[in-house]
């Protein structure tokens, strides 16, 4: 029987989902967490490890002799050394596409609150200023509709996409600055430079997964080309900001506000630069992690490692 053991389930499975679909596949070991030097001793008799944020380099893998598959629990897979991976002959697969919806949901989630400024007026409502105004409504600020605002897309894979058939409900302009237009083209979106996309944009949506050639796009530069009206909304890597120009443009009034699901260091355990900044919204990393996403996650996963042990593994990221 296979030994497979989940180092950090947790995030997937808080316990509102069931490990049962895994449990028929072998002996499993689910742990919420893993320390660092808890990590070869938990995995040391396992075949299969799943892992979504608990790294696995050629150091622990070295001492892991039984291990022959990694399933990555997530879309991205740095945690893992893929070299070392290849070198030791470990099959590494991870899960697509499972959180597109979701990650959609939020980037308007954070734009309608940027926009509309829901909670501030919930609040406002609770601290009793309705009650004596003379207006049967009120407003702190004027509220900016979607309607025919022009929304960029930078990257446009399956969230991207997305995204652009949500815009386009709220009667926007689409357009994208994609590596691929050609092959990924949509009714409705227009591809454009980089630099065209900024400073075309009312709304820039940041969805291209972090490289050497993006980090650090968004930087006073691209964010001078930017309207001053605009929102900047990031739930793809935090790396792709430069989180101190970010501030600066938004203290100044440079752009009108940002909402962010990622920043460069999750969890900030020393706080961030951007807590606190004017017009800024973040959120902790949880776009991809409605019910419905983390279940299709967890079905994959489990796809995933079945598929190995059935000797035709799957999602094979190298």
């Amino acid at each position: 029987m296979a030994k497979i053991t989940v180092l950090d389930g947790y995030t997937t499975n808080p316990g509102d989902l069931s490990w049962e679909g895994l449990s028929r596949l072998g002996q499993v070991n689910v742990f919420d967490r893993t320390p660092a030097n808890q990590v070869i001793e938990r995995a040391r008799e396992a075949t299969v490890v799943l892992t979504n944020k608990t790294i696995l380099d050629r150091e622990v893998l070295n001492k892991l002799p039984n291990l022959k598959c990694i399933c990555v629990l997530a879309t991205g897979y740095n945690v893992v050394d893929i070299d070392a991976a290849t070198d030791l002959d470990i099959k590494v697969c991870n899960v697509r596409g499972y959180a597109a919806q979701s990650v959609a949901q939020h980037v308007f989630a954070l734009l309608l609150e940027l926009t509309n400024r829901i909670s501030d007026h919930a609040q406002s409502v609770l601290n009793g200023h309705w009650g004596y105004q003379d207006d049967f409504s009120y407003t702190l600020s004027p509220t900016i509709g979607l309607a025919n605002k022009t929304i960029g897309i930078y990257g446009f894979g399956q969230i991207g996409k997305k995204v652009a058939v949500i815009a386009q409900a709220f009667d926007m302009q689409v357009v994208a600055h994609h590596r691929h237009p050609e092959r990924d083209k949509q009714a409705g979106v227009e591809f454009v430079s980089f630099d065209d996309m900024m400073k075309k944009s009312d709304v820039v949506s940041l969805h291209a997964p972090l490289s050497a050639e993006n980090q650090g796009i968004i930087n006073t530069e691209s964010l001078n080309k930017m309207k001053q009206t605009a929102y900047l909304i990031n739930t793809g890597r935090g790396g792709l900001i430069v989180e101190e120009d970010l501030k600066k443009a938004l203290v100044s009034g440079r752009i009108a506000g940002a909402g962010l699901d990622v920043i460069s260091e999750e969890p900030p355990q020393k706080g961030n630069i951007l807590f606190g900044a004017k017009n800024c919204i973040i959120t902790p990393h949880n776009a991809w992690a409605t019910n419905g996403s983390r279940q299709k996650l967890l079905d994959e996963a489990v796809k995933n490692v079945k598929a190995f042990l059935e000797g035709k593994p799957r999602n094979i990221v190298r």
